[in-house]
């Protein structure tokens, strides 16, 4: 990045020089941060893999004591799962007498965002319009939208190689383990004893430019994937040890209030599926 800094410092014009300068210093912020982050990590690992205080500090170059300062510092390991500088939560647009978003999709995304921010981790909330299209191709991307809504995710999901979002003959939406053939319904569907409860989809796809991925949430109803926003604002750290950033997919179930739609429990109905590389 030194040379980076040696560019804008040649600049000859000053308008054009500070506008880089900001830019620049931000960049570097952020990279700071991550940095932290990755060093944290790190001496986690080492710490948690027989490695004493000492060995850390001889690895590092550093004292103990300035090891022992440095691994508090920085964000948790786990920011990593949602992004690593600049996060957007996309949430769907709905057909009425003018286009809205329903109260469950705003909670997501704002809970999605709050979970950012306590990762230290900035983020802005974006809207899919009710055509369902969206770009996928983009880094540190959370949609929040299932097949109904969309054809474009609705084409995603079709090539996740461990679970199916699909229409059941009887018309509810299902979730359906490929391998096993088990079959993840809402409980609030049920043709007897319904009770306030949902199911949502979560994983991690590709990109179909195959540059990267997304994550994505898609409840059978809009609180299922609130559902799955409160999962991780308790969970956040037990996937990532478990998961990492690879690609995976998941049904999660929640429990809610059917007269605010506020989520009570959540809770994974399958383990978090790897897709394997072939």
């Amino acid at each position: 990045m030194i040379e980076e800094v040696r560019r804008v410092s040649s600049m000859q014009n000053h308008a054009v020089r500070v506008k880089a300068a900001v830019d620049l210093m931000a960049e570097l912020q952020d990279a700071v941060i991550e940095t932290s982050r990755i060093r944290k990590e790190s001496i986690a690992w080492l710490r948690e893999h027989g490695h004493s205080m000492a060995d850390v500090a001889k690895i590092m170059g550093v004292s103990r004591a300035r090891v022992a300062q440095l691994r508090d510092v920085g964000p948790p390991a786990e920011r990593a799962f949602l992004g690593r500088r600049h996060l957007r939560v996309a949430v769907p647009q709905r057909v009425g007498e003018r286009q809205y978003v329903t109260v469950e999709d705003s909670a997501t995304g704002q809970k999605l965002l709050g979970l950012a921010h306590r990762l230290q981790l900035n983020g802005e909330l974006e809207y899919i319009p009710t055509t369902g299209e969206i770009d996928l191709n983009r880094d540190e991307l959370i949609v929040v939208c299932g097949p109904k809504s969309s054809a474009v995710i609705a084409e995603a999901l079709r090539k996740d190689p461990q679970l199916s979002f699909e229409m059941l003959p009887d018309g509810r939406w299902a979730i359906i383990e490929r391998r096993s053939g088990r079959v993840h319904t809402s409980p609030s569907d049920a043709p007897t004893d319904s009770i306030p409860g949902d199911i949502a989809y979560f994983g991690r796809l590709s990109r179909p430019d195959g540059k990267g991925s997304f994550l994505l949430i898609a409840g059978v109803h809009a609180v299922g994937s609130l559902g799955v926003a409160h999962f991780l604002s308790n969970n956040l750290a037990t996937l990532y040890h478990r998961v990492g950033t690879a690609d995976f997919s998941m049904v999660i179930g929640c429990d809610y209030s059917t007269e605010t739609k506020a989520v009570s429990g959540s809770r994974e109905l399958t383990q978090a599926l790897l897709h394997e590389v072939t």
